[in-house]
């Protein structure tokens, strides 16, 4: 199990700092940076003292349990996506998933819904773009506020070649609906993974229903935009032309 304390940085310090957020009430809001700073170790301090652990303001093995994280034999290696970092948010995510069962609704993924205008209260309302614009949010870049998938093909700055972590819209091609991803309009938008001659795969929300990986054949879907957020010297996004939609992907 890996023990994170002030100082340290990664994708280690990106999960914990979302689980922070989730688990306690009130949330302290903490920006998902990767840094383990002064902000993270009070929340951590405060978890702790709820939970009756060591309050040292270190997350260890014990402090891991509460969190609701099992332990591994080796620790995972800390690894940071400088050219993304938004990307290990997502990477966080994985695995969040629908409930099938009826009348009830997936917590997390109603939170991605409230980062958009149309903030859908159930989960079976596509959500590909509420999970691109929740992941830009927890890392402090401001996304398009919209649920509809194509409005990420104007956002930011065009991308002429791909990195891990580049926001891409794709669209089923010769159709206006995809069962794959939910959507009603053919459009989808995730997170640049790899491609090959005949295959993109891409992280993203309402994949098969979940936060996951998926491989998507280019005979059937064309690349609309890889897209990359403008941002100032300070970290202050600089693009101010969201475009607001009633639809969604």
């Amino acid at each position: 199990m890996l023990t994170l304390r002030i100082g340290d940085k990664g994708s280690n310090v990106i999960k914990l700092q979302l689980l922070l957020n989730r688990m306690l009430k009130p949330s302290p809001k903490l920006k998902a940076d990767g840094h383990f700073g002064a902000k993270t170790k009070e929340a951590l301090i405060r978890f702790q003292k709820d939970k009756k652990l060591t309050n040292d303001g270190i997350a260890g093995k014990n402090t891991w349990i509460a969190l609701g994280v099992k332990p591994k034999k080796t620790a995972p290696p800390v690894i940071v996506t400088q050219m993304a970092p938004w990307y290990d948010v997502a990477l966080a995510e994985l695995g969040i998933t629908e409930i099938s069962e009826a009348n009830k609704h997936n917590k997390r993924i109603i939170e991605y819904h409230s980062t958009t205008t149309l903030g859908a209260k159930t989960d079976e309302i596509p959500w590909c773009s509420s999970f691109v614009n929740w992941v830009m949010a927890q890392s402090g870049i401001k996304g398009t506020d919209n649920a509809l998938a194509k409005s990420w093909a104007t956002w930011g700055l065009e991308v002429k070649i791909p990195f891990k972590g580049a926001v891409t819209v794709i669209k089923r091609k010769n159709k206006n609906s995809d069962k794959s991803t939910g959507s009603s309009t053919g459009y989808h938008v995730g997170f640049y993974q790899s491609a090959t001659s005949g295959i993109i795969t891409l992280l993203g929300g309402n994949q098969s229903n979940k936060v996951k990986s998926s491989g998507f054949y280019l005979r059937s879907y064309e690349v609309i935009a890889y897209r990359k957020p403008i941002v100032g010297i300070i970290g202050v996004p600089l693009n101010n032309s969201w475009q607001r939609y009633s639809s969604y992907c």
